[in-house]
């Protein structure tokens, strides 16, 4: 019988990935019911354009400068930087040099669409 570990180790997070030279790369570290961890690598001028999601989430900024809008505002962060982020924030992120950062779903916290209208 196999059991579920019950901890994921992730030794350095700085040599999971490397940013690559054109474009963005992502890998998932973590995925179960409750929560998604998402390390990606930005090269110099990418972005992920605003968008939204349904649940709670946090976005930090481990190497690198970007340039990272949230709702009205905007902002320059360097490493170090983490944001926490409420369900349906307009976000997003344009990398100033290259930029590796983690992001964190918390599923757990989604907020459903069809509950909402209600």
């Amino acid at each position: 019988m196999n059991a579920t570990p019950a901890y994921n180790l992730t030794a350095n997070l700085l040599e999971e990935i490397q940013v690559p030279e054109k474009g963005i790369l992502s890998h998932t570290l973590y995925n179960d019911d409750s929560v998604k961890l998402i390390l990606f690598g930005f090269s110099p001028g990418q972005e992920l354009t605003a968008h939204t999601a349904p649940m709670p989430a946090t976005i930090q900024i481990l190497r690198g400068d970007a340039h990272v809008t949230l709702g009205e505002e905007s902002m320059e962060t360097s490493a170090g930087c983490l944001i926490h982020m409420q369900p349906n924030l307009t976000h997003g992120i344009t990398a100033r040099t290259p930029v590796l950062m983690l992001l964190t779903l918390v599923k757990a916290g989604r907020i459903d669409a069809s509950k909402k209208a209600a």
